[in-house]
Protein backbone atom coordinates (compact mmCIF):
# COMPACT_ATOMS: atom_id res chain seq x y z
CA UNK A 1 0.00 0.00 0.00
CA UNK A 2 1.25 3.20 -0.85
CA UNK A 3 0.88 5.84 2.52
CA UNK A 4 1.60 9.32 3.06
CA UNK A 5 1.65 10.91 6.38
CA UNK A 6 1.83 14.40 6.83
CA UNK A 7 2.79 16.07 10.47
CA UNK A 8 4.44 19.46 11.82
CA UNK A 9 1.19 21.76 11.32
CA UNK A 10 0.39 23.63 14.25
CA UNK A 11 -0.25 27.57 15.60
CA UNK A 12 2.01 29.97 14.60
CA UNK A 13 2.05 33.69 15.04
CA UNK A 14 2.51 36.04 11.90
CA UNK A 15 5.83 35.78 11.03
CA UNK A 16 6.44 32.47 12.79
CA UNK A 17 7.84 29.36 11.15
CA UNK A 18 6.75 25.71 10.72
CA UNK A 19 8.37 22.93 9.36
CA UNK A 20 6.00 19.95 7.58
CA UNK A 21 7.17 16.66 6.76
CA UNK A 22 5.46 14.17 4.71
CA UNK A 23 6.74 10.30 4.95
CA UNK A 24 6.06 8.24 2.20
CA UNK A 25 5.87 4.43 2.13
CA UNK A 26 4.99 1.55 -0.33
CA UNK A 27 6.95 3.40 -2.83
CA UNK A 28 10.04 3.80 -4.67
CA UNK A 29 10.96 7.40 -3.21
CA UNK A 30 13.12 8.26 -5.97
CA UNK A 31 10.80 7.71 -8.79
CA UNK A 32 8.13 10.02 -7.80
CA UNK A 33 7.30 14.02 -7.20
CA UNK A 34 5.81 15.39 -4.28
CA UNK A 35 3.88 17.91 -3.94
CA UNK A 36 2.43 20.12 -1.10
CA UNK A 37 -1.26 21.49 -1.57
CA UNK A 38 -2.93 23.65 0.83
CA UNK A 39 -7.08 24.12 1.06
CA UNK A 40 -8.78 26.70 2.77
CA UNK A 41 -12.37 26.13 3.90
CA UNK A 42 -14.20 26.92 0.88
CA UNK A 43 -11.52 26.93 -1.68
CA UNK A 44 -10.40 24.20 -4.18
CA UNK A 45 -6.68 23.03 -3.34
CA UNK A 46 -4.02 25.08 -4.43
CA UNK A 47 -0.61 23.82 -5.30
CA UNK A 48 2.18 25.49 -2.90
CA UNK A 49 5.53 23.60 -4.01
CA UNK A 50 6.31 20.57 -5.62
CA UNK A 51 10.14 18.60 -5.84
CA UNK A 52 11.08 15.92 -8.69
CA UNK A 53 13.35 13.75 -6.20
CA UNK A 54 14.58 12.26 -9.00
CA UNK A 55 16.62 15.00 -9.63
CA UNK A 56 15.63 17.57 -6.90
CA UNK A 57 13.60 19.85 -9.00
CA UNK A 58 11.78 22.49 -7.60
CA UNK A 59 8.85 24.20 -7.99
CA UNK A 60 6.84 26.70 -6.20
CA UNK A 61 3.60 28.98 -5.78
CA UNK A 62 4.41 32.84 -6.19
CA UNK A 63 2.05 33.70 -2.86
CA UNK A 64 5.06 31.67 -1.39
CA UNK A 65 7.72 32.17 -3.07
CA UNK A 66 10.94 33.47 -1.20
CA UNK A 67 9.25 31.88 2.23
CA UNK A 68 9.09 28.30 1.76
CA UNK A 69 11.61 25.65 1.17
CA UNK A 70 10.78 22.42 -0.36
CA UNK A 71 13.54 19.06 0.14
CA UNK A 72 13.37 15.60 0.23
CA UNK A 73 15.29 13.74 2.64
CA UNK A 74 15.82 10.22 0.19
CA UNK A 75 17.11 8.12 2.62
CA UNK A 76 14.01 8.75 5.21
CA UNK A 77 11.57 8.59 1.68
CA UNK A 78 10.61 12.19 3.57
CA UNK A 79 9.65 15.65 2.16
CA UNK A 80 10.16 18.32 4.07
CA UNK A 81 8.02 22.20 3.50
CA UNK A 82 10.14 25.02 5.65
CA UNK A 83 7.85 27.99 6.08
CA UNK A 84 8.72 31.08 7.16
CA UNK A 85 7.39 34.64 7.74
CA UNK A 86 4.17 32.97 7.79
CA UNK A 87 1.29 34.75 7.13
CA UNK A 88 -2.40 34.89 7.97
CA UNK A 89 -3.58 33.88 4.99
CA UNK A 90 -1.34 30.59 5.10
CA UNK A 91 -4.19 29.05 7.26
CA UNK A 92 -5.22 26.16 5.63
CA UNK A 93 -5.04 22.40 5.91
CA UNK A 94 -1.51 21.39 4.13
CA UNK A 95 -1.59 17.71 1.92
CA UNK A 96 1.02 16.08 0.68
CA UNK A 97 0.66 14.07 -2.59
CA UNK A 98 2.53 11.70 -4.98
CA UNK A 99 2.64 12.05 -8.70
CA UNK A 100 4.84 9.76 -11.31
CA UNK A 101 3.52 11.80 -13.97
CA UNK A 102 6.82 11.81 -16.72
CA UNK A 103 4.28 13.99 -19.38
CA UNK A 104 5.52 16.23 -21.59
CA UNK A 105 4.07 19.53 -19.62
CA UNK A 106 4.10 18.58 -16.29
CA UNK A 107 1.95 20.98 -14.25
CA UNK A 108 2.57 20.34 -11.09
CA UNK A 109 0.25 22.56 -9.21
CA UNK A 110 -2.73 20.57 -10.76
CA UNK A 111 -4.04 18.56 -8.16
CA UNK A 112 -5.30 15.92 -10.40
CA UNK A 113 -2.19 14.18 -11.67
CA UNK A 114 -1.52 13.46 -8.29
CA UNK A 115 -2.57 9.81 -6.93
CA UNK A 116 -2.27 9.24 -3.52
CA UNK A 117 -2.87 11.75 -0.89
CA UNK A 118 -1.50 12.31 2.82
CA UNK A 119 -4.71 12.66 5.72
CA UNK A 120 -3.98 16.79 6.10
CA UNK A 121 -2.20 18.59 9.07
CA UNK A 122 -3.76 21.98 9.75
CA UNK A 123 -1.70 25.46 10.06
CA UNK A 124 -3.30 28.06 11.70
CA UNK A 125 -1.13 31.58 11.63
CA UNK A 126 -2.67 34.29 13.86
CA UNK A 127 -1.87 38.07 13.25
Amino acid sequence: DVRLVESGGGLAQAGGSLTLSCVVSGITFHDYAVGWFRQAPGKEHEGVSCIVNEDGSTHYADSVKGRFTISSDNAKNTTYLQMNNLRPEDTAVYYCALTSWDGGSFMWDSAEIYDTWGQGTQVTVSS
